[in-house]
């Protein structure tokens, strides 16, 4: 590490899988003094999350990357599934799915890990920020006051010293733990970890080698029986390599066997009849068993947690890494307005609001799909896919109980309370075209960025959007953006769309009167409201950008 002991860094991350550089680079392109440290010697190379979820590719398409990771991974692949070392049923969750105009990705994505991780470093990288390797967190403390010292927000100084194991302690004014299931930020913190092991809910992993053509892979190849079972599936951008797991060896006492090379071997033989001499190698071997648990907290004084230091649970649905990323996404925008003096400290007590509900629920969610999909594989035919639900994808997730949520609640004009986004829920994305060019474009585009976005529909927006810019010009804290109708002439305002095929208004649940929505930076609604009610679009953006602690959201617009 470097030494920069006498410097004040504005955030230390610890941890660089998924959670930790997406947090990094979300803080770094938002103009944030951003270190990142990771314990490990080298870049761990762990294909555990196989890729993430609708969700989390609207956040890697925020952040720029959306591109590399499709290149890298592929689409989640149809299942076969054995019987007695037979094929019995060929399925595709995803068949019948297709993206629609408010949600561009319909399925997630097939990508390892460690292949994630290095798109997420390269684009860290090019925003001059880099990982530090060989960093174990020892010791945290907190100093809420140095005199002479100011902090972002209004807050007076303070700021946060991490020790380390080897190396110089790093001051920073934030922390946070990124640093897994086991975190050593937790511990040091004392937050409680509350939950249950299910030691008899237990499976080996790792990545494999298998003898070219042996096995199809277009295919997840699942083998269930009374007595274990086998899952192969290819991993992307390899030419031999697949995820392994299966149910582990055991001795004559019934007592699970560790993981080996020889004892993959011998599972494969048992459950698909393979010679086991066709797996060639085996890498990254573990044994997973079912944890169930949730942080006390999600903070203490200027330290946070994210990920799975704050939460772990069943890994049906795939969604352990995909809540990490969201919560980095929750936090960014947070650190970033009050570290830039955007905001009062109250805003950071939102993160813990917002995202420890959400963690708690997924913990529900995952036990849930995990006991169907153990009942499922009993019977023939039965495979992972009963893992997946409309909720695993992460679209419906959002913060109606926020104090961030502000909402008029007869409105836009026309509105009723099941049409459109109401104030917490995921903003809608929809085709557009660029008013001043002409160029295909989305409401996804005019959010991408640091900036909350201001939507206005109808002529009646037009003072609340002109007060925005008035307000805030080119800051770049904020976007005003007009959205005109097919049969509307659309004016020169800056970042104005044209709704040529009506997808916006359809998806905004906007009726004949107009609404103007605001858009927080993490692509969620922050207030609705009518038209013509200026006011409150003015008192929601005052509210979120004073610098005097507090929020109050819920009062904006009563």
């Amino acid at each position: 590490m470097t030494d920069t002991a006498g410097t004040l860094t504005d955030v230390l991350i610890v941890g660089a899988g998924p959670t930790g550089l997406t947090l990094a680079c979300d803080l770094a392109r938002r103009g944030i003094a951003v270190r990142i440290v990771d314990k490990s010697p080298s870049y761990p190379r762990s294909s555990r999350a196989k890729g993430p979820n609708p969700r989390s590719l609207e956040v890697l398409a925020d952040l720029g990357v959306i591109d590399e990771v499709l290149a890298a991974g592929s689409a989640p692949l149809p299942m076969r599934k054995y019987r007695d070392r037979l094929p019995v049923m060929d399925t595709d969750p995803y068949a019948d799915s297709a993206p629609t105009p408010d949600a561009p990705y319909d399925r997630g994505w097939l990508i390892a890990q460690w292949r994630l991780e290095e798109v997420l470093r390269d684009r860290l990288a090019a925003s001059g920020v880099h990982v530090e390797l060989g960093a174990e967190a020892v010791g945290i403390t907190q100093i809420a006051r140095a005199d002479g010292e100011t902090g972002g927000g209004g807050e007076t100084g303070g700021h946060v010293t991490v020790t380390f194991a080897a190396g110089p302690p790093v001051r920073a004014r934030y922390v946070v733990g990124c640093d897994g299931a086991h975190s050593p930020v937790r511990k040091l913190l004392g937050i409680g970890f509350d939950g249950e092991t299910h030691a008899e809910q237990m499976m080996v992993c790792g990545d494999v080698a298998l003898t070219d053509g042996v096995l199809d892979r277009d295919r997840w190849h699942q083998w269930f029986d009374e007595d274990g079972a086998v899952m192969l599936c290819p991993i992307p951008g390899t030419p031999s390599g697949w995820w392994f797991q299966a149910g582990p060896e055991r001795d004559r006492e019934g007592r699970p066997l560790a993981p080996s090379q020889d004892g993959f071997r011998r599972l494969l033989t048992r459950h698909t009849g393979l010679p086991g001499s066709h797996l060639t190698d085996a890498t990254l071997l573990s044994t997973y068993r079912v944890n169930v648990r949730l942080a006390d907290r999600y903070r203490v004084g200027r330290v946070f947690l994210a990920g799975d230091s704050a939460h772990v649970h069943a890994i049906a649905g795939g969604l352990g890494m995909n809540t990490g990323i969201q919560d980095a996404f929750n936090l960014g925008w947070k650190l970033a307005h009050v570290l830039a003096g955007r905001a009062g400290a109250g805003l950071l007590d939102t993160y813990e609001e917002e995202r420890l509900p959400v963690a708690a629920r997924t913990l529900d969610l995952t036990s849930e799909r995990l006991r169907a999909t153990l009942a499922a594989i009993r019977k023939p035919g039965g495979g992972l896919d009963s893992a997946i639900t409309p909720e695993t994808a992460g679209l419906g997730t959002g913060y109606r109980w926020s104090s961030l949520a502000a909402e008029d609640r007869d409105a836009p004009g026309g509105q009723g309370p099941e049409d459109g986004p109401h104030s917490g829920d995921r903003a809608p994305d929809a085709p557009c075209l660029a008013a001043a060019t002409g160029a295909p474009t989305s409401l996804f585009r005019t959010f991408a960025g640091p900036h909350l976005t201001v939507l206005g529909f109808g002529p009646g927006s037009r003072t609340a959007l002109r007060e925005v810019t008035a307000a805030y010009g080119d800051s770049g804290a904020v976007r005003a953006c007009r959205v005109y109708g097919a049969g509307e002439t659309p004016g020169t305002e800056a970042h104005a769309l044209i709704d040529h095929q009506g997808y916006a208004r359809a998806a905004y649940g906007v009726g004949g009167s107009g609404a103007v929505f605001v858009i927080r930076p993490d692509n969620h609604v922050g207030i609705v409201a009518p038209a013509d009610s200026p006011r409150a679009v003015r008192e929601y953006l005052d509210r979120l950008h004073r610098a005097d602690g507090a929020v109050g959201m819920v009062d904006a617009v009563r």
